[in-house]
């Protein structure tokens, strides 16, 4: 790949008014000022979808910021909810320690804050969950500080407007970036223009396809100049995912399924999910040791494939029938456990392959 240092940048370090005067005017005509989280100042909100947004789009996210907000409509109803109805509220939006984070960090501003979000991208920062790139949105957003924010969209656009090479994930490059984004700030409607980054990095300066021809920073992108938009940002260096497989057992009875809850700490911390059938022991004697239950092995239900960020899960449901009543029914045989109904698992705290196997649940519509 060529390198830079002899091309000029435009417009220069020293005077990022061109960048951020075209942003703007674009995003006056063109950018996305109707999402439900705009048009306020409250810094629950702006939270809220900043945590949501957090590797996640904008259309996945829309219905659970609504529906989370007719759950939990402020600080103070987040804080005292049961964690379990949050992971409820999250389930099959990923990335459930968000969710964690996100309870933890209302209680930590009811009972240490007063109920009220500090103003300072740094106090932000040192909340659960919130990181310096949130913390500078959730500030310029909500109270109009002058900070610079440094997600994935944005990365991405100064990394191939700046003709900017190496990994952005690497710390000598993201901290160039850090600089480059503070000396780009305007001086005034910092609200605008942080939102025009998001919008220009989300709509028109995609990952595959930018679309050039309508971007207001072409004339002075480098990666367009180059015809480097598919190198730029440099890509990570890809890592072959390990593949692993976990046996899990489908025990109905009485319209119910069996669900264990995950510790709070760990893979789908605090969800619901299908008991776990060690690799080397037999469905059956597992459920006779394990939950004190008598159990055939019903058909075998199709493998179902999801991908964790740093490996690759194939989970294989066994359906189970239950051959001798409970000795109380309708009691959890064990405090991990509990008897989900089939016709409410809307609400459970349910990871989105598990849904998906109930969902298709033979002789369930």
């Amino acid at each position: 790949m060529p390198a830079f240092a002899a091309a000029p940048l435009e417009p220069p370090l020293s005077d990022p008014a061109n960048f951020a005067t075209r942003l703007l005017a674009w995003h006056r005509i063109a950018g996305r000022h109707d999402l439900p989280w705009q048009g306020g100042c409250d810094p629950y909100r702006i939270w809220l979808s900043e945590i949501m947004l957090q590797q996640t789009q904008v259309d996945t996210v829309i219905p659970y910021y609504q529906r989370f907000l007719d759950r939990c409509p402020d600080l103070a109803s987040l804080a005292a909810a049961p964690v379990e109805d949050v992971l409820g509220l999250w389930s099959g939006l990923g990335y459930y320690a968000r969710a964690r984070n996100l309870h933890r960090c209302a209680q930590v501003l009811v009972a240490e804050h007063g109920g009220r979000f500090p103003q300072a991208p740094e106090a932000l920062a040192g909340l659960p969950g919130i990181g310096r790139s949130t913390a500078a949105a959730i500030a310029a957003f909500a109270f109009g500080v002058r900070a610079a924010i440094l997600d994935g969209n944005v990365k991405r656009v100064l990394c191939r407007v700046f003709g900017i090479e190496g990994d952005p994930g690497h710390r000598a490059v993201e901290m160039r970036l850090w600089r480059l984004a503070e000396s780009l700030l305007p001086a005034s409607e910092i609200g605008s223009y942080i939102q025009a980054q998001m919008d220009l990095g989300a709509t028109l300066c995609t990952r595959g396809l930018p679309a050039c021809g309508r971007c207001p920073l072409a004339e002075i992108c480098v990666a367009r100049r180059e015809g480097l938009q598919a190198s730029l940002p440099t890509p990570r260096a890809r890592k072959l995912r390990p593949r692993r497989s976990s046996r899990v057992a489908v025990l109905c009875h009485a319209g119910a399924v069996l669900l264990q809850r995950r510790p709070l700490v760990g893979l789908w911390g605090g969800l619901l999910t299908l008991p776990e059938i060690p690799a080397d022991e037999l469905s059956v004697t597992w459920a006779a040791r394990t939950l004190g239950l008598s159990v055939s092995p019903g058909p075998q239900l199709p493998p179902v494939d999801h991908a964790f960020t740093h490996f690759q899960l194939q989970i294989l449901p066994e359906l189970l029938s239950l051959t001798a009543q409970l000795p109380q029914p309708g009691v959890p045989p064990g405090g991990e456990f509990a008897w989900q109904p089939l016709a409410d698992l809307g609400p459970a705290a349910l990871p989105a392959p598990v849904r998906r196997i109930l969902k298709n649940l033979p002789g369930r519509a």
